[in-house]
């Protein structure tokens, strides 16, 4: 006979004395799919990315911060500076300050990532746009 236990209390992770607690977090919608504030603290922001299958971001850069982009399901297409690469999920790239950068899905299926940004400002208006399908201004995503 297996017995399983219970426990009367959770124990919580303590939340960083420099992060933003969130409770629900807000999802804003784009031409190309959408993103989700996950957390944000000094320095860093955690978003989760989801790109619509044949859709793509603009092709863009960013003078205050560097971005990591972790695959969690789908087929992500990354050009960052000259170079082009397929990734899926469980892989994962690093696209330094400055560098002109673009995420595409290929697929056939919704594409999502984890994103985090480190830097010193980590606004929405830090986007200088190269290219866009969807002919945005140059500060609106």
């Amino acid at each position: 006979m297996v017995q399983s236990q219970e426990t009367s209390s959770v124990t919580s992770l303590p939340v960083p004395p420099n992060a933003t607690p969130r409770g629900v977090a807000a999802t804003e919608l784009r031409p190309w799919g959408s993103f989700t504030v996950l957390e944000e603290g000094r320095g860093y922001k955690i978003k989760r990315i989801e790109v619509k299958p044949g859709h793509r971001l603009s092709l863009q850069m960013h003078h205050h911060r560097s971005e990591h982009w972790i695959v969690v399901s789908g087929t992500a297409k990354v050009i960052c500076g000259d170079e082009e690469i397929l990734l899926s999920n469980n892989r994962s790239t690093y696209v330094p300050q400055c560098t002109p950068h673009r995420l595409e899905n290929p697929g056939v299926i919704n594409l999502v990532l984890i994103e985090v940004q480190n830097g010193e400002y980590l606004g929405e208006d830090d986007i200088i746009r190269y290219q866009d399908d969807y002919s945005r201004v140059p500060n609106d995503d």
